[in-house]
């Protein structure tokens, strides 16, 4: 069992910036692709960024490339999402995932992000 705490949420305007971290304690997080998820209200959870156990592979999502960059330091457990240039419709919930790239097992338990116009 992997535990995954998100943290980093929060309240910005459009055009600011935020990073999100998700912390992964415990020594199996090195073996295992991180993602991150979103989900908007009354919309289906959606795929943001992933990034292989090792750092080389990186997919985005098209409606965020270039403005997020997802990171993750092994040696701290923890993956990151430092989200640019924020838009309304980057309001969502924010989901951490482990597992294998395109497959993930663990969730955690969100956290909120809101971006005002």
């Amino acid at each position: 069992q992997v535990q995954l705490i998100e943290s980093g949420g929060g309240l910005v305007q459009a055009g600011d910036s935020l990073r999100l971290s998700c912390a992964a304690p415990g020594r199996t997080f090195s073996m295992y692709a991180m993602a991150w998820f979103r989900q908007a209200p009354g919309k289906e959870r959606e795929f943001v960024a992933a990034i292989s156990w090792n750092g080389d592979s990186t997919p985005y999502a098209d409606s965020v490339k270039g403005r997020f960059t997802i990171s993750r330091h092994n040696a701290k457990n923890t993956v990151y999402l430092q989200m640019n240039s924020l838009k309304p419709e980057d309001t969502a919930v924010y989901y951490c995932a482990a597992g294998n790239i395109g497959k993930y097992y663990y969730w955690g338990q969100g956290t909120q992000v809101t971006v005002s116009s």
